[in-house]
Parts: C-alpha cells; structure tokens; sequence
C-alpha cells in the first residue's frame, strides 16, 4: 500500500474525494448552451482559449505547433507523440510513467496524446476540480520529459512499427492527396510509411531536439473545455512558467501553397480513390463549403434509408463501396475531399458518380429541400464536433498559434443559415474549374484515372 506521505498533490485530492462530492454535483442544472464559443486570452505569456458549460468533466489539452507540416526531418512529430503517455514512456524530471499512471487513475483521469498534421496534442480528461493536477502535469510533460535511449528503441520505436503496418489503402490515399495538393508542409504525410528510411532520422536525440523548437510559449495554446477562466489563470500562471519562451530555432512556416495533380498506388486489398479540392480554412469563413459537405454527404443518418445526400445514394446503387466527405480544415488552407473505399469496381463507379453529382450542383440542379436538409447537417456537423470527436480543441488552438481567434458559433451559424442554392452552385463550379488533387491506391487496372472522371489536374 502507498503511505499517504508519498502521494502527490493529486494524489491527496482523489483520496479527499467524498469532500467534493458536493461540487461535482452542482454541474448538470447549470449547464449552458452547447454553441458557447471558447474565449481567448493570453496568461503568463501562453495563448489560452476555454469554454465552461458548468459541466462536472473537464478536457485540456496543450496544442502545440509539431504536426507533420513543421517536422524538418521524417517521424518526428509521431516521435514525439510516442514518448507522451505511450507504452509506459513519459518519465519526466519530476515523475516516473509509473507515477503518473497510478496518480492519474486514482483521480479517474484520462490521458491522451495524438497529432494531426499541423498539432501535437496533449489532452488530459477529468473531473473538474482535479484542474491544478493536470495543468501542473501537462506543464511538466512538455517543459521537463525524459526522451531516453532505452524507451526509445524498447517502446516508441515499436509503437511507431505497429502502426506504420495498421496504414490501409484509405489512409494511403489520403496522404497521397494531400501531397500532390500541397507537396511539401501539408503534404508531408500523417505517419511516414513502412518504406520511408526513418531509421535516418528519427532517434531519441533528434525528438529532443524537436521537442525544443516545439514545445514553448511561442508555439502552444492551452485550450479548456468545462473549465472558467478564472480558474485557468489560476493555475496556468504558476504551472507554466519553466516553459521556455522561445526556442533557439525556428520552425518551417512557410505559407502553404496548392497545386493539384493526380498519384497513383498499387497495393493488394481494400481499394481507394480521393477525389479533393481546395476547401475552407481555419481563418477564413466559407459556409457554401460546410454546406457542400453536407449535401455530398457519405453515411446515412438513419438506420433504415440510404439517406438523401449524393454519396450515400451513390454508394445504395453500388454495394461494396463507402464514401463521405469531409474538409479538412488547416490553418492557411483547407482540402475538400471525398474518400471512397471498398471493391475496385464499386470504387471506380461511385467515383465517377460523386463527380457527376458535382457537376450537377454547379449546373443548379438542388433542391430547396435537399439545401434545406444539408444546412441542417452542416449545423450539427459544427455544433457536435467538439462534444463527440475534440476537434473544437485543436481547431482552437491551431486557430491561436496562426494569430487568429477560435471560431465564433453564433456567427458561423447563421453564416450557414445564409447559404442559397445559388451561393452553392457558384462554390460547386469554382471547384470543378478549378485543379483538382486525385489519388488512387489499390487496383490500378480498375481504379480510373482523373481524366476518366472528367477532372482537371
């Protein structure tokens, strides 16, 4: 058994536990409206954005600006993932992975880390009055982790491996969109591949490195879901002041660029085609593009019926395929694309069909009812992004480190409500005049090429 003198600050709250029960209690009554928007401040010199719904949990998260755009050499953003709360990795100066584990659970905490291609998170969930704990420990892992030898080669290495061979045709061709989209940057891909020589690069001392140009004031936001920010610049100021300021290096932020093109890969099993286009960034509102998404569509909403966007009527007439569409929405651009996955055959007609739907819309052929139905979907698509998946806390913080602000969800809303059949049509045209970015991975002797699907690259 732990002596109660060996626990930790955070430690001594989860065994006083029964004390709060009274303010854990207090949240659901209070709650406030889901379209609240994060609001930004600067603390102690670290950009910080939150959001109180006068919940019982609370998410935080450090985004730090490390995602593959910025990596300067192969594999050291997923380097740098591995080493925070992954396979028993993440000893800091302070604490081992041991102790962090055994605090975290006795406060019921969950711990994450994961990157996405402009952001290396680090999010922490809990029950709301176990704030000081976790702001201390997301300050700590970022200001003061161990990137040894001996976990780097028994532990990240492996966990890097693992995944490297979980890559499917899917996320192969999204990768491969994006990079004859962006080529560099953005277009570095999300993991490096199996064939990728990061044996070159990547090692415990070049994360390290990384993780210095990283991880400071310069280049994080904290960002808060379910906490006040009274209660932030509480414990933010104390806790992060041993991060650096700045760095001794400088980042690659070089502006991104698109160009278009077409990749073709071969690859045994589950076919795939991304069919992208310019989309919507971060910083720059363009509901006519939400509202494409929408009415694109892919998985239906109900059990029972196909649903009424164009992909899932597409994928109905073609079993053995699935399609969606989604913007991927980055800091100074953004990539619209549908992903179709599945059987080659199926794949190369649900493909030519999204294109055709496409061109339907740019020739005007929605009607009132199908806009009426996808501005309601691109409502809820904003309004649940952050309660179901966490996207509202990355796009938060990316939205910081560019300079800007988080998104303003009243403002967005009716932005969307202001979208006409007209507006859309315009948007729909735009793209297909426009270079599109097309990737196919699977069957090449099936796959059609962008030419067959009547697109420019």
């Amino acid at each position: 058994m732990i002596s109660r003198s060996a626990l930790s600050r955070g430690s001594q709250l989860a065994l006083r536990r029964p004390a709060a029960a009274k303010t854990a209690q207090r949240g659901f009554a209070a709650a406030a409206s889901p379209a609240a928007s994060y609001e930004p401040t600067t603390i102690a010199g670290v950009k910080v954005a939150s959001r109180d719904d006068s919940g019982p949990t609370t998410r935080l998260a450090v985004v730090a600006k490390a995602g593959t755009r910025y990596e300067p050499l192969p594999g050291l953003t997923v380097g740098l993932e591995e080493f925070a709360f992954k396979a028993g990795t993440q000893n800091t100066n302070k604490r081992t992975a041991l102790r962090i584990t055994r605090e975290s659970e006795l406060l019921g905490g969950q711990l994450q880390a994961y990157h996405t291609r402009e952001a290396v998170v680090l999010q922490a969930s809990f029950l709301r009055e176990d704030l000081p704990y976790f702001t201390e420990l997301l300050a700590e892992v970022i200001s003061e982790t161990k990137y040894t030898t001996h976990e780097f080669h028994e532990l990240v290495e492996n966990c890097i491996h693992e995944k490297q061979a979980k890559l499917d045709s899917a996320a192969i061709a999204l990768d491969a969109a994006h990079n004859v989209a962006f080529h560099s940057g953005l277009g570095s891909p999300l993991y490096p591949t199996v064939d990728t020589p990061t044996s070159s690069y990547l090692n415990e001392n070049s994360v390290a490195a990384f993780a210095n140009l990283a991880y400071n004031k310069a280049n994080i936001a904290v960002v808060a879901d379910g906490a006040s920010q009274a209660g932030l610049e509480k414990w933010v100021e104390p806790f992060f002041k041993g991060v650096p300021a700045t760095s001794s290096g400088n980042l690659n932020t070089a502006a991104s660029k698109y160009f278009g093109g077409e990749q073709r890969v071969a690859k045994n099993g589950k076919n795939a085609i991304v069919i992208a286009f310019p989309g919507a960034s971060l910083g720059v509102p363009h509901p006519e593009t939400s509202v494409l998404v929408g009415l694109l569509g892919g998985v239906s909403n109900i059990k029972w019926s196909p649903g009424f966007s164009l992909l899932a009527k597409a994928t109905a007439a073609n079993p053995g395929a699935e399609a969606f569409a989604h913007n991927y929405a980055y800091s100074d651009a953004g990539l619209l694309a549908i992903q179709i996955t599945g059987k080659g055959a199926a794949v190369g007609k649900v493909a030519v069909e999204a294109v055709k739907g496409l061109k339907a819309i740019a020739a005007g052929g929605v009607s009132k009812e199908d806009l009426t139905k996808a501005i309601a979907k691109a409502k809820f698509n904003l309004l649940s992004a952050s309660e179901v998946s966490g996207t509202g806390l990355v796009h938060a913080g990316a939205n910081l480190l560019a300079g800007g602000k988080p998104i303003q969800v009243a403002e967005t809303l009716k932005a969307l409500e202001g979208v006409t059949a007209e507006k859309l049509q315009a948007a729909a045209k735009k793209l297909l005049e426009g270079k599109a970015s097309v990737s196919a991975v699977g069957d090449l002797h099936v796959l059609p090429y962008a030419e067959d699907l009547g697109l420019k690259v």
